[in-house]
């Protein structure tokens, strides 16, 4: 349990920063930010997961630009559920996927056991 509120702020860190570097991000807030990430959370297990087991035998043709574009899609589907987070258009939420797929790698790397 205590790994995973440290992944979820880990995360809302790691969104925080993306609307930093990317133009066309939005949070209001420490909260959109742990809400959204929550919300990213849940549409990445759901239909990430779904998404990915169809996507494993193009994996290696194209070399990880779906599972950027599954992020693309959960940041984009988080920002219409969350109040406080807003992505302006696909192509923010295409290189915030880039961006929160490489943070993540980060800090996957250094978290383990």
């Amino acid at each position: 349990m205590f790994r995973f509120l440290i992944h979820w702020l880990l995360t809302a860190i790691a969104l925080m920063a993306v609307c930093r570097l990317v133009p066309g991000f939005q949070l209001q807030g420490t909260q959109g930010a742990l809400e959204a990430s929550v919300a990213i959370g849940l549409v990445n297990g759901i239909l990430g997961y779904v998404l990915m087991t169809i996507r494993f035998p193009f994996a290696i043709v194209v070399f990880g630009l779906f599972t950027i574009l599954i992020n693309a899609a959960a940041i984009m589907l988080a920002s219409q559920i969350v109040g406080g987070f807003t992505v302006y258009d696909w192509v923010p939420a295409f290189w915030g996927g880039a961006v929160l797929s490489t943070i993540g790698f980060i800090v996957r790397a250094f978290s383990k056991e």
